[in-house]
């Protein structure tokens, strides 16, 4: 039987030649298939646009370009999740890696059983992002669209017991269910929330 996970194409970014090499090994051994290794920021950029892989995890503190500028061009292009790697746990940062497109971030030192769970919310919060951009062509618009699907998935989340990605599936098979658009969908599960709590006053 294959690992799925081998056709997950990864480009790993980080200045540090050993971690580098460490979490490239730790990456093809857990079955991935890292596509390539670069040592800063703006390579990242270069070699995320010519491979466009499935994935790229990248150190936050890099020479000539640093890790969030690089996330931020790659999420513009809308190429590929970034999974950001970072020694920080701090919320300037994260709020900033945020903004970027950053999809998941890993505090160092990092096993792989901490990687691997990140690598998953960034996929799915990407194949997320995509249908998203698929649905509503307007920047400002699909911004207040993700708001307001991040505050319906929360709410389905503690209603209904789910995990993001499946709150997030909800939504769009009802959506698909009853002919409306994901917003639509995410605006009456809001409204509804807000109802249920008028009714607690």
């Amino acid at each position: 039987m294959t690992n799925q996970r081998g056709s997950v194409q990864v480009l790993v970014a980080e200045d540090e030649a050993i971690i580098r090499l460490d979490l490239a090994e730790m990456l093809r051994e857990a079955g991935y298939d890292v596509v390539a290794e670069v040592g800063d920021g703006r390579q990242a950029v270069d070699r995320t646009r010519e491979l466009s892989p499935d994935l790229v995890v990248m150190d936050v503190k890099m020479p000539v370009l640093d890790g969030i500028s690089a996330a931020d061009e790659i999420g513009r292009d809308g190429i590929a999740p970034v999974v950001m790697l970072t020694a920080f746990s701090d919320k300037e940062l994260v709020e900033r890696a945020s903004d970027a497109g950053v999809m998941a971030y890993v505090l160092k030192p990092f096993t792989i059983d901490d990687l691997e769970p990140a690598i998953t919310v960034a996929r799915s919060r990407w194949a997320e992002r995509k249908a998203l951009e698929g649905e509503v062509a307007d920047l400002g618009a699909r911004l207040e669209t993700r708001k307001r699907m991040d505050r319906a998935k929360g709410i389905l989340m503690n209603q209904l017991g789910l995990g993001e990605a499946e709150a997030f599936r909800w939504i769009q098979k009802t959506a698909m269910d009853r002919r409306l658009g994901m917003r639509e969908v995410a605006d009456a599960v809001i409204a509804g929330a807000a109802g249920s709590e008028s009714d607690d006053d």
